[in-house]
């Protein structure tokens, strides 16, 4: 009898990716899958049919050096724990037959190999084909470690490649829309190599791929990659001083540019990246691989260095925040949740884990942190892996004042809920803002989401109050700061004795960082206060745009007042750090109702200067299945109050909704508007 031969294999690309819904990694050169899931192979026979009576097959799937090797047979019966190779009788075509094959629910992320031979009975002869397919891990498949149970969950933190991070202060977040990118050409190709550079990697490639069926160490190999301080890591920080030398962070509009330069450039770090980038990466890269992932802003997060759950702030006695402590205080810090099974910890504790990519701190002697889980954190299991003391400070932190004079403290005072005061993400299916403060600490009345911060103003709008023996002094704003507009507060004093007190009073406003101590005072004034018996004075002040546009940009402002009583010399303080509401850029579409993949859209920016002053810049438009790559123009200077309008033309490329970014970095202030638009590409 002739011996079977195996021509070659089909790998039957279109059917297996809708299967795996891998489809968004159409363009990858190797077939992309997901564990616990069978994959049909066609083979493409040379000579005669198969006879399933004198003929056998064999698999051998291949991960590096390691290897398993499995009978093809005709039982349908998979199962979750181990390699599984069939031929469906039912749908058996002797002339091409199909074979399924079938990977555990844990087996390890990455490219793998395999052997398809044929067999012939009473021959020695066998006839061999190849092939290759990446493994991803499967959060649609219930054994698998990362199964998440509702679909618009999978289409969130799975599927979706655009979405909003959040920075700014917690009484005014502002929603910076972030393209993921994790089905743009080359993205894939990069997560992949980043585990193969990866120092476990390098350093015993066999353990390295055992340990890849697991999140938990998945987790820890990415986030410590993302940074570049113990590897050859995606991203090198900088947090001071100017981006010459690189990319300014608050210009990368997507993860797809940052990961392809890395792995073009032969795998060195991409400058610069800072918490949201660093976190927005990650979430790319996690979601690549099938883990699901989201990027969680926590505002006033604590950098507690010494782990005495304190965090220190100075004032001088006009009301300067003085840069005197190793701890501090971020007015946001961004990382990453990503869900999964805690099978090393017991029950309870399944669920979102905290991933931190940024490097503050070593775990296990490198820049990473986490998972963490975020229930842990609540409940501060400090005694379990990994690193929840640490997250558990970012949220949970006091705040202590202190107002020096002369180098000596005046006044101190402790505030138990500044730090963690809001800790938010992207709510599923919509670009609205959901609060899960409560998934981390204990809160009275948690809230499950805030769509309007108009109301949220008007409740919390008086900002930080201090009191002394004699005096209270409150510090409020009338309404949320726009760029633009004047800074319009009150400061209201309040006598707590029946006798008469002269007061002075020392206003101080600094331009600050988000993640540093203020710069030089940009506005102040001085003056004195006359109160009587337990009178109570109100005084407006306003800063006026002149004075703070230059300054400030797209930074914050941390204003204080300090109240001295003439007699005692008694101290009170009241401060608070505020963002400016910058404005958006507005994008319309033409035939909004009617946009497929293949055919040419039009969209219109427009943007008005609220500015008191002529502005000027270049504007960026991306969008991922949109438009390949990014268009840039350059808007000429403008005046205060003009508007300007750039139309451009698009072509999708992909089915589903779509985010159309655009960015105006203002070239004369330190500012970047932004604005996006979603776009639902519906099938010809």
């Amino acid at each position: 009898m002739e011996d079977l031969k195996i021509e070659d294999v089909n790998l039957e690309i279109s059917e297996n990716l809708e299967r795996h819904r891998t489809d968004g990694f159409s363009s990858s050169e190797v077939l992309v899958v997901r564990r616990g899931a069978p994959i049909r192979i066609s083979l493409q026979l040379e000579g005669r049919a198969f006879n399933p009576k004198t003929d056998y097959l064999k698999v051998q799937v291949m991960l590096g050096r390691m290897y398993v090797a499995m009978p093809v047979t005709f039982s349908k019966k998979v199962s979750y724990t181990r390699w599984k190779a069939y031929i469906d009788r039912e749908s058996l075509d002797l002339q091409n037959p199909s074979v399924f094959i079938s990977s555990p629910a844990s087996a390890s992320v990455g490219c793998h190999t395999f052997k398809m031979c044929a067999l012939t009975r009473g021959s020695n002869k066998k006839s061999c084909a190849f092939g290759k397919f990446t493994l991803l891990c499967n959060p649609w498949c219930r054994a698998d470690v990362v199964y998440i149970p509702f679909e618009d969950q999978r289409e969130e933190y799975i599927q979706n490649d655009s979405g909003l991070l959040f920075i700014g202060t917690a009484m005014n977040p502002v929603s910076r829309p972030w393209s993921f990118d994790q089905f743009e050409p080359g993205v894939l190709e990069a997560c992949l190599k980043l585990l193969q550079i990866s120092p476990q990697h390098q350093t015993n490639k066999r353990m390295d791929y055992l340990n890849r069926k697991n999140p938990v160490y998945i987790g820890r190999v990415v986030s410590a990659m993302i940074n570049s301080e113990d590897d050859r890591g995606v991203l090198k920080g900088k947090w001071a001083g100017d981006f010459k030398e690189g990319v300014n962070p608050s210009l990368w509009t997507g993860s797809g540019d940052i990961l392809t330069q890395w792995a073009e450039s032969g795998f060195k770090p991409v400058k610069y990246g800072q918490c949201w980038v660093f976190a927005a990466v990650m979430c790319t890269v996690m979601r690549v691989l099938g883990i699901p992932a989201r990027v969680v802003t926590n505002f006033n997060s604590a950098h507690d260095t010494n782990d005495n759950l304190v965090i220190e702030e100075f004032y001088s006695e006009t009301g300067q925040k003085l840069n005197r402590s190793k701890d501090s205080i971020w007015n946001f810090h961004v990382w990453v949740e990503c869900w999964m099974t805690r099978r090393d910890l017991g029950s309870g504790l399944d669920g979102w884990q905290v991933l931190d990519p940024t490097p503050q701190e070593r775990s296990g002697g490198v820049f990473c942190c986490g998972p963490a889980p975020v229930k842990a954190v609540k409940d501060r299991r400090i005694d379990l892996i990994y690193d929840i003391p640490f997250v558990y400070a970012a949220v949970n932190a006091d705040v202590h004042s202190v107002i020096l004079s002369k180098g000596q403290v005046v006044n101190y005072s402790k505030d138990t809920e500044r730090v963690g005061s809001l800790i938010c993400t992207k709510a599923i299916s919509s670009p609205r803002m959901q609060n899960i403060t409560g998934d981390y600490k204990y809160i009275k009345s948690p809230t499950s989401t805030i769509s309007s911060r108009s109301s949220r103003m008007s409740e919390d709008s008086t900002l930080r109050r201090g009191s002394s023996g004699g005096v209270l002094v409150v510090l409020s704003l009338d309404k949320t700061p726009v760029a633009g507009e004047p800074v319009c507060f009150m400061v209201k004093v309040i006598n707590k004795q029946r006798v008469a007190k002269m007061m002075k009073i020392h206003l101080n406003a600094q331009a600050k960082e988000y993640n540093n101590s203020p710069s030089d005072t940009f506005w102040e004034t001085h003056g004195v206060v006359k109160l009587g018996p337990m009178e109570v004075k109100v005084i407006p002040q306003q800063i006026a745009p002149v004075q703070y546009e230059d300054v400030v940009g797209d930074d914050l402002i941390n204003l204080a007042v300090v109240l001295e009583d003439s007699n005692s010399q008694e101290r009170v303080l009241a401060s608070e750090e505020f963002n400016m509401a910058s404005p958006q850029l507005i994008i319309e579409i033409t035939n909004e109702e009617s946009i497929v993949p293949g055919k040419e859209q039009t969209a219109t920016v427009t943007f008005t200067n609220p500015f008191s002053h002529m502005v000027s810049g270049v504007l960026t438009v991306v969008g991922a299945g949109l438009i390949k790559g990014k268009v840039n123009f350059r808007m000429l200077p403008l005046c205060p109050g003009g508007s300007v309008k750039q139309r451009i033309t698009f072509i999708p490329s992909k089915v589903g909704v779509k985010m159309l970014q655009a960015s105006l970095a203002l070239s004369n202030i330190n500012s970047t508007i932004r604005g996006f638009k979603m776009v639902s590409v519906s099938r010809a």
